[in-house]
């Protein structure tokens, strides 16, 4: 039953996005198209522990999804054109329409989910919602409100796509500039919900990241002229390339200093390189080029002794222009602490100490780090004590335990 449960998991992975993205531009109904995905997924559980998980899952899941769907549109009476467009929808090729080039549902639908009619937060939440197919309580807890408050936000968000007839589709030239911000941050979330996957939701959120890298590639083919776009995926693939080292064989984090660089996929490293050169040499930087470019550093060092701290530190600054944020100074201080010594890096905390960033777990574990370089165990001990009570998860938890037993 546990290896049914592991196949109808992956199938969820794989096929959730495409599965609604298609029932939403044939149906018209969010709402119906989320449970007629739903309902596919719940027989499934049923069913392929009798019957045995079929050879193509996805097939299997598009064509109960489908005639799901048919029931719902025979009791709606919408018309028979309708009708016939959905029994003929096919279990293996994805529908050709009014793309603007690409034929990709789950892309038609991010751009639908990030018309600029939806505040961004929407925009993002309603995306992760659909197209990843994360929880209410999940995309709640992650922009820090309610689960009631976050599935009213979402509720509004697609009653308003549906009343003011905002169109299934990606937009012409003329409008891509205005979604492509939302685009990109949801394609990185979606990329990060993937690549953070912990104990327990490895198997529904682990394939996100690849799901993320295939659809910026998407759009990089569709916006060629777009150096963010081009910049995000170099940014995932020098990210994705470190996945395999990232922990232990069981499950324990490995920071990136201690990671066996044998193990990263030196292909991708190349790939994102090229790309990042290609999309600087337009002239344009933005943060995401510039996430790229601190990536690049680390990807590209041979050693972590050969890493380029003090162009790390230079980048960050550049970043903090583009985004000021807590995060962000959070990193540039790691960074000049690198760069120009553990002391530095010190006093540069303390300006952060009293800001947004109190209550932050990486604030006193990054101090804990500075002061386990300077050799001063005590305060190392009593920061990392700090941290441990201030960590979210438990990979976090058990790492900086083991950094504390080390000081201690």
């Amino acid at each position: 039953m546990a290896a049914v449960a592991d196949q109808v998991a992956k199938a969820f992975r794989e096929e959730w996005g495409q599965l609604v993205a298609t029932l939403i531009r044939l149906t018209g109904d969010w709402e119906v198209a989320e449970e007629c995905a739903q309902d596919a997924f719940a027989l499934a559980l049923q069913r392929w522990p009798q019957d045995g998980v079929p050879d193509k899952p996805g097939a299997w899941l598009t064509t109960t999804a489908r005639n799901r769907a048919i029931d719902w549109l025979r009791r709606e009476a919408v018309g028979a054109a309708k009708l016939r467009e959905v029994a003929a929808m096919t279990d293996e090729a994805e529908p050709v329409g009014d793309d603007g080039g690409v034929p990709d549902d789950r892309l038609r639908l991010m751009f639908t989910c990030c018309h600029p009619a939806l505040a961004m937060e929407v925009r993002v939440a309603l995306t992760l919602r659909t197209l990843a197919g994360l929880s209410t309580a999940e995309i709640a807890r992650a922009f820090l409100v309610t689960e009631p408050t976050m599935s009213k936000r979402l509720t509004r968000a697609k009653q308003k796509i549906m009343h003011a007839g905002i169109p299934y589709r990606v937009p012409p030239a003329h409008l891509l500039p205005e979604r492509t911000p939302a685009v990109l941050a949801v394609l990185y979330l979606l990329f990060n919900e993937g690549y953070s996957a912990t104990a327990g939701a490895d198997l529904i959120r682990s394939g996100l990241s690849g799901e993320a890298i295939r659809l910026a590639r998407l759009l990089v083919h569709l916006m060629p002229d777009e150096p963010e776009a081009g910049g995000l995926l170099a940014l995932m693939l020098f990210h994705d390339a470190r996945r395999d080292s990232r922990t232990t064989d069981d499950g324990e984090l490995v920071t990136l200093e201690d990671q066996d660089r044998s193990r990263w996929d030196r292909e991708q490293v190349a790939e994102g390189t090229v790309l990042l050169d290609a999309t600087l040499q337009r002239g344009r930087p933005g943060p995401y080029q510039v996430q790229a470019a601190i990536a690049a550093c680390h990807a590209t060092a041979a050693r972590a002794e050969d890493t380029d701290w003090v162009q790390i530190a230079g980048l960050y600054r550049q970043l903090a222009r583009f985004q000021p944020t807590p995060v962000v100074a959070l990193n540039q201080a790691v960074a000049i602490g690198m760069a120009d010594g553990p002391e530095v890096g010190l006093r540069v905390l303390d300006d952060l100490a009293t800001g947004p960033l109190a209550g932050y777990h990486l604030l006193p574990a990054t101090r804990a780090d500075f002061l386990r370089r300077l050799g001063r165990s005590a305060e190392a001990a009593q920061a990392y004590r700090e941290a441990i009570q201030l960590a979210s998860t438990d990979a976090e938890r058990r790492f900086l335990r083991r950094r504390l037993e080390e000081v201690s």
